[in-house]
Order: structure tokens, then sequence, then C-alpha cells
């Protein structure tokens, strides 16, 4: 029976497979391919630019901090959980390795284990008792880490809390590192409307159209680029080399 994904509600053909629809899981697969990138920035953030001694001016009532408090909100050691802040004392949310971290022993703590006597074979099957990234326990090590265990990640019912956090915490990193997305126009024009408002997302999984609710999977836009294209092409070509006048 069709149902919804849990993070965007479009349909999912079959729900006892998946609780995320595929466009889902790939733009969270590009987050967590993303983010390495974003940690390297982070870390050259971290120490504020240094210059000469000023005078005059509103001047300092004290001396600067040595870190960019921004940077050092992600990049520092923290919960897995947002703590209470009654005094308002915190600046921004769950730093990146913790938020990681907490979502893989979470994980983790789900997924079944085969349990194995001496000999080998086995017995039982439990949960993990915890997370092991094979690659280190930072940001680049948590990131390929999830990404390994996404495929059983999209068939949870928590699939949603995990999105949303991710998305949440690549946000807070692009407002320090100035770093998006990119995005490509596209050279055929929509099928749908026909304005040349195509574009593929490094985040997205399919082509979407910027002026309409199109949306274009790699393949079919191929196709469609190859029925369209040429004769685009054959009319631009007329526009640009008029045909020669006729003797009087």
């Amino acid at each position: 029976m069709d149902d919804v994904c849990l993070t965007c509600h479009t349909r999912v053909p079959d729900r006892s497979q998946r609780s995320a629809c595929t466009g889902c899981e790939y733009r969270l697969r590009s987050w967590l391919r993303d983010l390495p990138h974003h940690y390297v920035i982070l870390q050259a953030l971290l120490h504020p630019d240094t210059g000469p001694a000023r005078r005059g001016g509103g001047g300092r009532a004290h001396a600067p901090l040595p870190v960019r408090v921004a940077a050092l909100d992600l990049l520092g050691p923290g919960q897995p959980v947002v703590l209470p802040d009654p005094d308002g004392d915190q600046s921004a949310g769950i730093p990146m390795t913790a938020l990681l971290m907490g979502w893989a022993r979470y994980l983790a703590q789900e997924f079944p284990a085969v349990t194995r006597d001496d000999r080998g074979h086995a017995r039982g099957v439990t949960t993990c008792t915890g997370a092991r990234p094979w690659h280190g326990a930072d940001v680049p090590g948590l990131c390929r880490w999830l990404t390994a265990y996404l495929p059983y990640a999209v068939t949870r019912p928590w699939i949603d809390d995990l999105y949303d956090q991710v998305q949440h915490l690549l946000k807070r990193v692009e407002r320090v590192t100035d770093l998006k997305p990119r995005v490509r126009p596209m050279d055929a024009p929509c099928s749908q409307c026909g304005a040349f408002g195509l574009v593929e997302h490094q985040e997205e999984l399919n082509i979407l159209c910027t002026v309409c609710p199109a949306v274009l999977t790699p393949d079919e836009y191929l196709a469609h680029r190859d029925r369209v294209m040429p004769a685009l092409a054959a009319l631009a070509l007329r526009i640009a080399v008029p045909l020669p006048k006729k003797a009087a």
C-alpha cells in the first residue's frame, strides 16, 4: 500500500521497505558528504584574523577572544542533546561531532547484530553495543560511518529526525563558512512550462524547474534534451544567419 515519505511527504511505493524516498536519501547522503569539507574550512576559520594595533576609534574594554566563537560552537565538545539554558548562556546548537556521534550511537544500538559462539557459528540476533567508526570518531569519520549505514537508517521511523537535524547543522555551518551548494543551469527548456528554468542542484537527485513545479529525473532530462535541442539549435542558426535576399 502506498504511503508518504516521512521527510518530504511525497509518495513512497512501499513503506514496508523504507520510510524516506530516494530523493531525501540522496539529499541526506550529499549533506554527509559535504560536512567534512566544511569541517576543514571551520578549522581554518577558528582563529580570527590578526592585524596591527590601532589607535583611536571606539577601542576595546577588554582583549579580543583568541578564537572565533561561531566556529568554536561548531567544532568544540558538547552533548548530543540540547541542554537546558535558563540564563541564555549558550550561543548556538549542538556541535558537529557531538551531534553526529549521538546519531551514530543511536543507530548502532538499533542495528541488528548476530551473536556467534567460539567456533563462529551464529547463535542469535541482538543489537550492537555502540558505534565503532572505522575511519575515526571525528566529523569525516562519522560522516563516512553514517553514510555506510544510511540504507538501514532510511527504513527506520526516526529518519525524519536525522534528516532535520543534519539539515539544520549544515545550515548553521554554511552561515559560518559561506560555502553554498553548486547550482548549474541546464541547456534544455522545461518540458512542462517551456521556460529555460531547469537547474541541477548539487544536493538534489532530480532536475528541478525554478519557474514551475516540474521535476525530471536525470534520464528523463537527457531524453527530453535529445528530443528538443536539435530543433532549437536549427532555429537559433536560422535566426543568426538570415537567408540571402532574392534579386529584384
